[in-house]
């Protein structure tokens, strides 16, 4: 089966004043219809891979790979109108933080309808049913309130639903979910978890869950990239996450506390020069 996206050593750096930054060093990959988790610590390069895969790197970063491809659409050779009519419609990304990502002055339900149109051409009316679907669908008990309300009178974890609603309003292949749940809560974060679960088996979707939570990533996905210094160092299934190889998983597995056993202080992670080459 042809995946539906494939990454072949891609490379994103950034130019400063001291040098030249390597944030993504030659990353690979590939993903079908399935959970694909990218974990690692903050600077590992995760959300800059999930980025060059949607187009929204900055200007001046370089970047570069052998295969960006999505369902046979070279992304890097693409235009930027192509990218920007991919973008939302057949590949979306759910950021970190809502009250960043939404528009402050604009009712939730437009900001939602707003997304449609751009991509369908759909009445007012049309827009808003399909809409208040969606809201319905992340489990938004009332949608026609939340609909009209801004999103600064809505709590942290109904943004993120809002969110993910607008994400996949459009119906889209692959979404990339950038630490969806690291501003929320442990009941409402297991709530999240559940809704994407249901919309990806449902729709049939790949999905990226980029985060720093090792715990979190391998109870939830099918596999597993474990990311340190802009590049993998390691790719099993979740399941075999306990056999891990590489030094630097098992450290952060080490890392983990344990309930019933007493480890006091947790051990640290001792990083080694020889990972970053």
């Amino acid at each position: 089966m042809t995946p539906l996206l494939t990454v072949d050593d891609l490379r994103v750096s950034f130019p400063t004043r001291t040098g030249t930054v390597e944030a993504v060093r030659g990353v690979s990959f590939t993903l079908g219809k399935e959970r694909l988790g990218i974990v690692g610590e903050s600077g590992s390069g995760k959300s800059q891979t999930g980025r060059a895969i949607m187009g929204l790197t900055p200007g001046h970063a370089k970047i570069t790979a052998k295969t960006l491809n999505f369902d046979g659409i070279d992304l890097l050779s693409a235009s930027a109108a192509k990218r920007r009519s991919l973008r939302g419609k057949r590949v979306a990304m759910i950021l970190q933080d809502p009250k960043y990502s939404l528009n402050p002055v604009m009712p939730i339900g437009r900001q939602i309808i707003e997304t449609l149109k751009t991509h369908e051409s759909v009445s007012w009316g049309e827009g808003r049913q399909r809409a208040l679907a969606m809201l319905e669908a992340v489990q938004i008990h009332d949608p026609e309130r939340v609909f009209d309300l801004y999103p600064h009178e809505v709590s942290g974890g109904m943004g993120q639903r809002i969110m993910i609603a607008m994400m996949l309003v459009c119906g889209p292949e692959l979404l990339i979910a950038d630490e969806p749940t690291s501003a929320l809560d442990v009941t409402v974060q297991l709530e999240v978890l559940a809704i994407l679960d249901r919309l990806v088996a449902e729709r049939g979707m790949g999905l990226i869950f980029i985060s720093h939570d090792l715990r979190l990533v391998s109870s939830f996905c099918d596999r597993v990239l474990v990311m340190y210094a802009g590049r993998v160092v390691e790719e099993l299934p979740s399941a075999n996450l306990a056999a891990a190889q590489h030094p630097y998983t098992q450290g952060l597995l080490n890392c983990l506390p344990t309930i019933g056993s007493h480890r006091h202080p947790l051990p640290v992670l001792e990083r080694k020069p020889e990972w970053a080459l």
